[in-house]
């Protein structure tokens, strides 16, 4: 028997493999960034299933949040015509799947090296004041970097998206003299 739980993980399930399946098979690069957020938010409602509503508001901040706009605003900003063609010739497309397979085969190995397979479950869930304690010590160089490189980010995306009169009309005068 299916109870209410099980039914929402697997329509959440649908959500979330939908959404990047939606990202990947765009022919649009907005509508990628939307799959890709939607395929966040389904991951972000599955945490909030396994009862752990941090890591899901988390996830709802950092990836629905930052990384998908961040997103769509960079290709709000920089949109280019030459990068919405599919121009991939057989030589990337050998490089991707090679990339592909590379990046499944450390997956796997990690797992596997990690023991996780033999994990334990803990005797109570850590508090929202230990996982904060953990984020403001251990952990807050590397949150500091992630920030510094979303900056950079956005900084990028600004100077892509700078237009420059006198360079374009030059491009212009070029491309009638051939």
């Amino acid at each position: 028997m299916v109870d209410a739980t099980d039914a929402a993980f697997v329509a959440l399930a649908i959500v979330s493999v939908g959404g990047a399946i939606a990202a990947l098979e765009a022919k649009e690069i907005i509508y990628g960034a939307v799959g890709l957020a939607a395929s966040f938010f389904g991951v972000a409602s599955l945490f909030f299933l396994l009862d752990s509503p941090f890591v899901a508001v988390f996830q709802i901040t950092v990836y629905v949040g930052a990384v998908a706009v961040l997103v769509l605003f960079t290709v709000m900003l920089v949109r280019e015509g030459r990068w919405f063609g599919d121009s991939v010739g057989p030589t990337a497309s050998v490089a991707g799947l090679i990339t592909v397979a590379a990046l499944v085969i450390s997956l796997v190995s990690s797992f596997f090296a990690a023991g996780l397979s033999n994990a334990s479950e803990q005797a109570s869930a850590p508090s929202f004041v230990d996982i904060g304690k953990l984020l403001t010590g251990q952990f807050a160089p590397v949150l500091e970097i992630l920030a510094l490189v979303l900056a950079a980010s956005v900084l990028g995306a600004l100077t892509l998206a700078k237009v420059d009169p006198g360079a374009k009309a030059q491009a212009a005068n070029e491309r009638e003299r051939s």
